[in-house]
């Protein structure tokens, strides 16, 4: 085991799961795919809006920052780090970077920020489980 897939959504279970990916280090963990993926959707929905481009390099240079925070956080802990900040369908993605990036494992949050969005779309985190081709590790929140 060499390299794990993290895609995180910023959520409180995401961060979580970093001391998961820590202890992963234990069994021979030594890189880390930091992945976020902005929803195209999101951004289609945005373009009629005059100031589009400018929402849309805040909302990604704000990722960029969080994910270099993460960064920082695993390389203090010995991790090699890959930094992606993608627009996307999230689940598309995580896939594509999992087959791309040679991962051994996905470690991921059970629950993203919207579980309103959940409710009608069903998860990122269960469809990735079913469709992936790696162990994936959910992180799940406190109940």
């Amino acid at each position: 085991m060499q390299t794990i897939l993290f895609p995180t959504d910023f959520s409180d279970v995401s961060r979580k799961a970093l001391t998961s990916i820590k202890e992963m280090q234990q069994c021979g963990v030594k890189k880390v795919i930091l992945l976020h993926v902005v929803d195209q959707r999101s951004f289609e929905a945005m373009e009629r809006y005059s100031d589009f481009h400018e929402m849309e390099q805040s909302i990604l240079e704000g990722a960029r920052e969080e994910l270099r925070a993460v960064e920082q956080e695993l390389s203090a802990s010995g991790l090699e780090t890959e930094v992606r900040v993608e627009v996307d369908i999230p689940v598309r993605k995580i896939l594509e970077v999992e087959k791309e990036g040679d991962v051994s494992m996905i470690i991921l949050g059970s629950h993203g920020k919207s579980n309103l969005e959940e409710m009608f779309l069903g998860s990122v985190s269960e469809k990735v489980a079913r469709k992936c081709k790696r162990p994936v590790l959910i992180v799940k929140r406190d109940s």
